[in-house]
């Protein structure tokens, strides 16, 4: 017998897993669960996803629904793993609890960096895994170094072409091989849930759709710069000719945001909707067919553009590249990418002709480059790329996707000025730093 678990915690990874399993992207199975994971900080006021409008469309897929939450309670499953000697007990302890007796399980999980992928897979020891990845990280290199008896298990990572031609930089480190989830079956998938959204409002023909994130909870930017970043979008939409605009805020963000905006727009003279139900943007896509969809740097622009053939525009991600710390921060890719492909808001003639940004080979160079300052001890291999790039596509634009300290640290062209740099390569030199930074610590001491 063999049973497939497939760990899911928002309603578009489902539909992403619903498109695959249409597509024949999974093997014949005897059973197959879907285990539920509500990752929100405080879990018991936040609906699960097995609560949301649109997923029974989706539930049939599955012979199980289970909650991840409540088999680890009263632990949060981002801050829960197994300790290793423990790990026997646990899979006995879920082998019980979901009748799975002696079956041969496979494990299919989204970001299997952190937990609460991590800690699933490692209680089923010797199950293969998939990874599945619905947004734009997987472009970009692993989080975090990953215990080799996890990561040699991933066979494979399933993801949505968002940017046909770029393949992912995720897991490559194991030598795991990127795998498309076809465009059409998730087109499909996402058709059959906007039959729930009856109780939508009515904005009138092609409105601008702006794309809310809730980015000050990931402390990228402040409560009140977010204001601002929304209050920019709606100017700008207006500032091109819309005066129907319909603003989805994230689900978590605080309800005076939109009061903000709803006093911006009585004095543009722009009609406002904002939207309080929970739906995905897909699903407006299709029900609305907006003339333009603005953003910053959400996963929904790429899928409004590459899926739907919408016109877009991202706002704010000048910013967010200079302000997202540590360096490796795993936004910075998803950034990167809608800086570098889509038009900027403000620029009227890029936004009404849908002018393209970086052709994909070049972008696929920036990524691996980008990638590699991130993470060069997980990606060593990507080293001479990043050489390459540097050395010849590094101008005042390119310039922006690096930090000159980041570029120093690790040796990369575009660091130190050209003229100061013997420093790095003069032992003298160096060692006379080392002992002046030895000095300066015994001093402080």
């Amino acid at each position: 017998m063999t049973t497939q678990i497939f760990l899911a915690s928002t309603l578009y990874g489902t539909a992403t897993l619903a498109a695959a399993l249409d597509s024949d992207r999974f093997g014949p199975a005897d059973r197959r669960m879907l285990l539920v994971c509500n990752n929100a900080a405080t879990p018991e006021t936040t609906p699960a996803l097995d609560e949301l409008p649109g997923f029974e469309q989706l539930r049939e897929r599955f012979d199980d629904v289970v909650s991840w939450n409540e088999t680890i309670a009263p632990f949060h499953p981002g801050g829960w793993s197994p300790r290793l000697d423990d790990v026997p007990l646990w899979e006995r302890h879920l082998r019980l609890l979901w009748n799975l007796g002696d079956d041969d399980v496979e494990l299919v999980v989204e970001s299997i960096q952190v937990n609460p992928a991590l800690g699933f897979c490692q209680i089923f020891t010797g199950a293969p895994v998939t990874v599945y990845a619905d947004g734009l990280m997987s472009y970009g290199p692993t989080r975090n170094k990953i215990d080799p008896l996890v990561g040699t298990r991933v066979d494979r990572v399933l993801h949505l072409d968002l940017v046909p031609g770029l393949k992912p930089v995720l897991l490559t480190e194991f030598g795991v091989e990127a795998e498309i989830v076809p465009t059409d079956a998730f087109v499909k998938v996402l058709a059959e849930l906007s039959d729930i959204a009856e109780e939508l409002p009515e904005t009138g023909d092609e409105p601008a759709l702006l794309l809310g994130q809730y980015l000050s909870a990931l402390d990228i930017l402040t409560a009140e710069e977010e204001e601002t970043l929304h209050v920019r979008m709606l100017r700008g939409a207006v500032a091109l000719g819309h005066t129907r605009v319909v603003f989805k805020p994230h689900p978590s963000a605080p309800a005076g945001w939109s009061r903000a905006l709803e006093r911006e727009a009585e004095r543009l003279g722009a009609e406002l909707t904002v939207l309080d139900t929970p739906v995905l943007a897909e699903v407006l896509y299709q029900r609305m067919r907006p003339a333009l969809v603005v953003g910053c740097f959400s996963t929904a622009l790429l899928t409004a553009s590459a899926l739907y053939g919408l016109p877009v525009a991202r706002t704010g991600t000048g910013t967010l590249l200079e302000r997202l710390t540590p360096y490796e921060n795993s936004n910075r890719i998803p950034v990167t990418i809608v800086d570098a492909l889509l038009p900027d808001l403000d620029d009227r003639a890029a936004v009404t002709g849908q002018r393209p940004g970086m052709a994909v080979d070049a972008l696929t160079e920036l990524v691996r480059a980008v990638s590699f300052a991130m993470q060069p001890k997980i990606h060593p291999g990507l080293r001479p790329a990043a050489e390459r790039y540097l050395a010849t596509r590094l101008d005042p634009h390119t310039r922006r996707y690096f930090k000159r300290r980041r570029l120093t640290s690790l040796a990369l062209p575009g660091g130190v000025p050209a003229q100061l740099a013997f420093i790095r390569r003069n032992a003298t030199v160096r060692r006379v730093a080392r002992r002046a930074r030895s000095l300066g610590r015994a001093a402080g001491r």
